[in-house]
């Protein structure tokens, strides 16, 4: 087994910790994220038991990364902003991170309730990303944003990824190969009449790795990896290392964010 999979859990335990302190430092004290509040972008990402331990954290570290003005505020059945209508009403776009290996399990976490909260929220106009269970919680089986169940990934053909361990794949975006961290993320290729699909950046093998979807009024950006994965998640010796921060911005930019 390559030493970088067998690194992975410590690397991960190491950038849980750091993660942790970085945003007790962003939601403790005022940041250049949050000083323009009415120019800025109202951002809830799921903290929760639907997510893994250390994902939120890092989607909200490459956030601050990117100099956008933006608010961001943790929501979720752990958190005082809970994951419903009320809630979601104050926010911009809703960002579903990575989790486990138990769909159904996420989703009975984020309950029914908590899932047309999410439908209704992104049909009036706003927006979603989801993170590779974030995306999968997006299908037709789950949530419902879009109208295909997903699969992963893993063991199609031509690709870099033959189980649902850690990989370190390059991603072409842009005509560019770029590394990202994955674990069993879905691909995305549009098999159906799925509304406003547009493909982002793709995995070596040619399927879609990175999509926008449309669903009422609002927008879907679906990942099968993790774009928001710093340094400490993908393998060193992998060459064309872009940072997590130029990849969140340039997601964001699919939502219009950094041309508003």
């Amino acid at each position: 087994m390559p030493l970088f999979f067998q690194e992975t859990q410590l690397k991960r335990a190491n950038m849980i910790t750091l993660a942790l302190a970085f945003t007790f430092s962003i939601f403790s004290a005022p940041t250049s994220a949050n000083a323009s509040p009415s120019k800025s972008y109202r951002i809830a990402v799921y903290r929760g038991d639907a997510g893994c331990a250390g994902c939120s954290e890092m989607v909200v570290k490459s956030l601050v990364g990117t100099g956008l003005p933006l608010n961001i505020a943790y929501v979720g059945e752990k958190e005082t902003l809970k994951v419903n209508e009320q809630t979601l009403k104050k926010f911009d776009i809703y960002i579903q991170p990575g989790g486990g290996q138990d769909i159904a399990g996420s989703y009975d976490v984020i309950g029914d309730d908590g899932a047309e909260a999410i439908r209704q929220f992104v049909k009036s106009g706003k927006d979603f990303i989801g993170i590779c269970m974030g995306a999968y919680l997006a299908d037709k089986d789950w949530i419902g944003l879009i109208d295909a169940p997903l699969e992963s990934e893993v063991g199609r053909p031509g690709s870099r990824a033959y189980d649902e361990g850690d990989y370190t794949l390059q991603v072409k975006w842009n005509n560019k190969q770029e590394p990202f961290y994955y674990q069993n993320g879905p691909y995305l290729n549009n098999t159906t009449s799925n509304a406003g699909f547009q493909a982002i950046a793709y995995y070596d093998n040619g399927d879609v790795a990175i999509a926008r979807y449309q669903y009422g009024e609002g927008h879907v950006i679906l990942s099968g990896p993790h774009p928001e994965a710093d340094e400490t998640w993908i393998d060193a010796r992998v060459a064309g290392n872009t940072t997590a921060e130029s990849k969140m911005k340039r997601i964001l930019s699919y939502l219009g964010i950094n041309k508003r």
